[in-house]
């Protein structure tokens, strides 16, 4: 069975290799707008569609549709509910997620692109005492990215945040640092570290080492990525439930409709 799934896997991979075009590797036709919870200066291009789907821990699904209305304009709506992988009733996000983007900046030689932005969206479970998610949501941002020549591509990624969920008692602003770096035509390893500097005081989750996450990202197809994610590799959660580091997954469908 193992020689028989390699085999499936080596035939995949050099099928798809002529068509890979999603957004990892040398060969990626679109830019990331997040790298795993953190997002970029990327923006979905003028008619385009972006399709993307996050599974995480306790049977979480978050879903979210992306459209590119303008150059260097985006509008997303997103939802999600934890517990709809497994059994009993799953527990329904109350509200959709809605996100924003305009890229104020193109990148030049020796300038990053710049975008502002907003993003209602969280991630994980949510806590209704605290009217937080697991994972903050972003809210109101500005992120800076730019693209180095390095044996491939380097990626690099600035966000400054300030999240809607301060129920917590933790309304401070938030810094993350991100970067992809490509491995091959179709893959590509992406890390971020959140400093949660809005998640360590009150009634927070957070530890106070922030969040190091890292993923990988496959372009298996025209317009198809899909990925791993491992986050909260520094432990700092502090609930019970989360006393080791997460496994997630990731697909995301990127097409041209107009």
């Amino acid at each position: 069975m193992k020689r028989i799934f390699s085999v499936l896997l080596s035939v995949i991979f050099i099928s798809t290799a002529s068509l890979a075009q999603g957004t990892a590797g040398t060969n990626a036709k679109y830019e990331y707008r997040t790298l795993i919870d953190m997002p970029t200066a990327g923006v979905l291009e003028k008619g385009f569609v972006g399709v993307s789907l996050n599974m995480l821990p306790f049977g979480v699904l978050v879903s979210k549709i992306e459209v590119g209305v303008f150059d260097n304009f985006s509008f997303g709506i997103s939802y999600g509910a934890a517990n709809l992988i497994g059994t009993g009733d799953p527990d329904w996000y109350k509200l959709p997620g809605i996100s924003v983007k305009f890229r104020i900046i193109d990148e030049m030689l020796a300038i990053p692109a710049i975008t502002l932005g907003f993003d209602s969206q969280g991630k994980g479970l949510y806590f209704d005492d605290v009217s937080r998610y697991e994972i903050k949501s972003p809210g109101f941002y500005i992120a800076a990215s730019k693209n180095f020549r390095f044996l491939g591509y380097l990626s690099l990624h600035g966000t400054i945040n300030y999240s809607i969920e301060g129920h917590d008692g933790d309304k401070d602003l938030d810094l993350q640092i991100g970067a992809e770096k490509t491995l091959g035509p179709q893959l590509s390893l992406i890390a971020e570290y959140d400093l949660a500097i809005n998640d360590n005081t009150g009634k927070s989750i957070g530890r106070g080492k922030g969040y190091l996450n890292l993923g990988l990202r496959w372009s298996v197809g025209s317009g198809f990525t899909i990925g791993l994610d491992f986050r909260n590799l520094l432990k700092n959660k502090k609930l019970k439930e989360f006393k080791s580091f997460d496994r997630g997954f990731f697909v995301e469908y990127v097409k041209g409709i107009f």
